[in-house]
């Protein structure tokens, strides 16, 4: 792995301000969040809705602009309008597979497309036999049959693969995964899953994995990142996210997973409710659910302190 990251995220912060009658509020979707991905390296935020994962993306995506804080791709900061260049090095995979599919063209067009746009392949001949090549890639075959059918004759599953077989049309360093699989049976997941890691053994790609799938994330990547309320709570590496979880809020959501074995687990002790997103107070954004909160939570956001490794909890209190 090369000592320098291909993606590092440090202190982002981002802020909406809206409009509630005549008072301005603001809604903190990051707070100081700061990571780094390195090349053929797999890393999952995970977390409930409106954790940040998705903003996280977008801001990486340059959909969206941080409100502070710095973006580095291979060594150089981001600022202002990004390139051909950038979006060729770093592609996105979006959560719909039915939505992310224009329904009016055939499935040959959607890698066409990107093909042509980036130069990756001139002329008819050449860029059918890529759009063949990246369809044989995905799994989808035979492939000429794929190519001509529209994405209402495919399946969920055949969709985000054609969805893949987009993104890798031009060569990417970086894929943005956000909740890949989540609109997929059971039963197809785990293939999507397997051609991800498939495509980043063999290519060495990197990949920001989306999902509030505990499961997905433990089996998918390589370092887990845990969310809420726009910061980062706890980082762990997957195989040891049940036993080695030290934050509130991570055993709260493992809490949550269903036993296979049968029988409901006990909720944890304050765990109801939810973050205050909308002009939110100081101090550590969990500490209104958390059973473990001291006065001190409430005044300021705690560091996220090393444990051992590359493990990192943001909780005083429990590490005390």
């Amino acid at each position: 792995m090369s000592s320098q990251p291909l993606l590092e995220l440090d202190q982002l912060v981002k802020v909406y301000e809206g409009r509630d009658g005549l008072k301005t509020t603001r809604v903190r979707a990051l707070n100081h969040v700061s990571l780094a991905l390195h090349r053929g390296e797999a890393l999952a935020l995970v977390g409930e809705s409106g954790s940040g994962k998705s903003t996280t993306a977008k801001m990486v995506a340059r959909l969206e602009r941080p409100t502070s804080g710095t973006i580095r791709f291979d060594g150089k900061a981001l600022s202002g309008r990004v390139g051909l260049a950038y979006r060729s090095r770093v592609q996105m995979i979006f959560q719909d597979p039915f939505g992310s599919l224009n329904p009016v063209h055939r499935v040959a067009h959607h890698i066409a497309r990107p093909l042509i746009r980036h130069g990756k392949a001139r002329g008819k001949a050449e860029v059918r036999e890529r759009v063949l090549e990246l369809l044989e890639t995905v799994g989808l075959t035979p492939a000429a049959d794929f190519a001509d059918k529209f994405p209402h004759e495919c399946s969920g599953g055949q969709r985000q693969r054609v969805a893949i077989a987009r993104a890798l049309a031009v060569d990417p360093e970086l894929i943005l995964a956000d909740e890949p699989t989540s609109m997929l049976d059971v039963s197809l997941r785990i293939g999507v899953l397997n051609l991800l890691r498939e495509l980043k053994r063999e290519r060495g790609i990197a990949y920001l994995f989306i999902t509030h799938d505990l499961a997905s994330a433990r089996y998918f990547a390589d370092r887990v990142f845990v969310m809420y309320a726009g910061t980062v709570v706890e980082c762990l590496d997957p195989e040891h996210l049940g036993e080695q979880a030290k934050h509130p809020y991570t055993k709260l959501l493992l809490s949550a997973v269903p036993d296979p074995r049968g029988g409901i687990e006990r909720p944890l002790e304050g765990a109801s409710g939810s973050a205050k997103l909308v002009d939110p107070p100081p101090g550590c954004p969990f500490a209104p659910r958390c059973s473990h909160a001291q006065p001190s939570c409430a005044k300021a956001l705690p560091e996220l302190v090393t444990v051992e490794g590359q493990h990192e909890v943001r909780c005083p209190v429990v590490l005390a």
